[in-house]
């Protein structure tokens, strides 16, 4: 096992990237094009999900998507936790970009497949493909609501302050250092905290949290009908803000990870008695 994963390089790591934010997007695009676009076609509308299912659909793709990609390149999965890692945790720094495009390939790719599965109930749903259902690919200030009237500058601090709390958090599930879950959890436990961001973030910009997330689908609902995927619902130019956001906020969250937890922790020093459970055939 070991000599397959040094031959797999940096190409398999890249080919998991790929794969596991595939994954992501295809649970989580998928989801809300069947909230969005077939709930609104029942009788009455909405009767396919609502932004609890939304929110647990995509904690759901990234847990997934983690557990594909995890043994051969750590399943980053997002270009703001590859940029963090590198600034904070000693990630190559020569792999950044090439992470990043993989990230962004998979979710282009997902969301082309989620596209062309829902091409009818979109098509129905929204025939002129407009603000109405460019929330199923890409995210938008309040979700495209114009009764909240949040800005693009509204939305980047949203989605700093998100993706700081999700890199925070990211650190602390997987620092073996600190008290990590057991049993291969990590993926689970991630997930769980994306849905817990959905569902306490999720209003203002509507949690991207990850410029691959955002990018690849709106660039593959661009090619595919939608004129204005680049805009908000005000025509402001808004594709930057859950690039920039993210990216910054996820140094953000390394850096308060590391001044108030993790310079703190242990080195790989033996745990003083009683602190953990002593390995079966060592006395305490």
């Amino acid at each position: 096992m070991a000599e397959r994963l040094k031959k797999s390089g940096l190409i398999g790591e890249l080919s998991a990237e790929f794969a596991g934010t595939m994954i992501l997007i295809l649970f989580g695009v998928g989801v809300v094009a069947q909230v969005v676009a077939g709930g609104g076609l029942t009788t009455p509308p909405g009767g396919l999900g609502n932004h609890d299912s939304i929110a647990w659909a995509w904690g759901l793709g990234v847990t997934l998507g983690v557990y594909v990609a995890a043994r051969l390149s750590g399943a980053h999965l997002n270009p703001a936790v590859t940029l963090a890692l590198a600034a904070f945790k000693g990630f190559p720094w020569s792999r950044v970009a090439p992470y990043a495009l993989a990230q962004t390939a998979g979710a282009f790719v997902a969301a082309l497949l989620v596209r062309w599965n829902y091409s009818e109930a979109l098509a129905k749903f929204d025939p002129t493909h407009t603000i109405k259902s460019q929330g199923v690919f890409s995210t938008l200030p309040a979700n495209g609501n114009p009764n909240l009237p949040v800005t693009e500058w509204g939305a980047l601090r949203d989605q700093v302050i998100g993706t700081a709390i999700l890199m925070l958090l990211i650190l602390a599930v997987t620092d073996l250092f600190n008290t990590p879950p057991g049993a291969n959890l990590a993926p689970f436990i991630i997930g769980l905290i994306v849905v817990a961001i959905g569902m306490a973030w999720g209003t203002d910009a509507g949690y991207a949290i990850n410029p691959a997330r955002d990018f690849g689908p709106r660039l593959a609902s661009f090619i595919t009908g939608y004129g204005g995927a680049w805009r908000d619902q005000y025509g402001h130019f808004y594709f930057w803000v859950p690039i920039v956001g993210p990216l910054v906020g996820a140094l953000v969250g390394a850096a308060v990870y590391k001044f108030f937890v993790g310079r703190y922790l242990p080195t790989a020093e033996p745990e003083p008695p009683g602190r953990v459970p002593t390995p079966e055939g060592e006395e305490a």
